[in-house]
């Protein structure tokens, strides 16, 4: 979406953006991006792959706060604070990072977390492990009440799933990008599925345009 923006710009003010830009136009182009945003990121959920495998009782032993109880849960639980995560580490050597606010925090906790690791006796550690996103879930505000009847029939059953009496929110499952959209009456959304922060953010824009082009906006 940034890139987008950044393009965008380009081809309005090319005389502007190109060679040296000064600071003016780029500070501006900082406040311009900010203002594009219409998500906040809630939670991003990312897997990767550090061993082989892990003796998940001696990472219960060595790292302060990591929780191992396998009656309940085959993996081993291990929380820290910056930045905020937690992560689920597998006797296959699998870790997945959940709790982070951005792609950029999961990346930086899960290469901390193979230090670590590594620091505890485990030499075999991949320091530089490719990550896979799964999930990102973003929350955004249309700033507006919502008549969801309303909503139901101008999207199309074969789109949504409305059950008021079941859940006050109406579901709305896009298929490019392949995100679900949790659309309230209050007018806050909750985004989900989305594999980066620009999926994300063009489902917010999808539903808001459809809202507009029915006039419920």
């Amino acid at each position: 979406m940034a890139t987008r923006a950044r393009d965008g710009l380009q081809q309005a003010y090319p005389v502007l953006t190109t060679g040296p830009t000064p600071d003016f136009i780029k500070n501006g182009l900082e406040i311009y991006l900010r203002m594009e945003s219409t998500i906040n990121i809630e939670n991003v959920v990312a897997s990767t792959k550090l061993a082989e495998e892990f003796d998940l009782y001696k990472i219960e032993v060595e790292l302060e706060g990591a929780v191992y109880n396998k009656k309940k849960f085959p993996g081993l639980v291990y929380r820290v604070k910056a930045p905020k995560a937690a992560f689920l580490i597998f006797t296959t050597g699998k870790v997945v990072c959940t709790g982070a606010k951005n792609v950029e925090d999961v990346r930086t906790g899960i290469t901390n977390l193979a230090k670590t690791l590594k620091s505890i006796g485990f030499e075999k550690i991949n320091l530089e492990p490719e990550i896979h996103v799964q999930n990102i879930v973003a929350s955004a505000d249309l700033k507006t009440r919502l008549n969801l009847n309303a909503v139901a029939l101008g999207l199309g059953p074969e789109n949504i799933e409305y059950e008021p009496e079941q859940f006050p929110g109406l579901v709305y499952r896009i298929k490019q990008p392949r995100v679900v959209v949790l659309i309230f009456s209050t007018g806050k959304l909750v985004i989900t599925g989305g594999k980066s922060p620009e999926e994300c953010e063009e489902g917010v824009q999808i539903v808001r345009t459809q809202l507009k082009n029915m006039g419920l906006l």
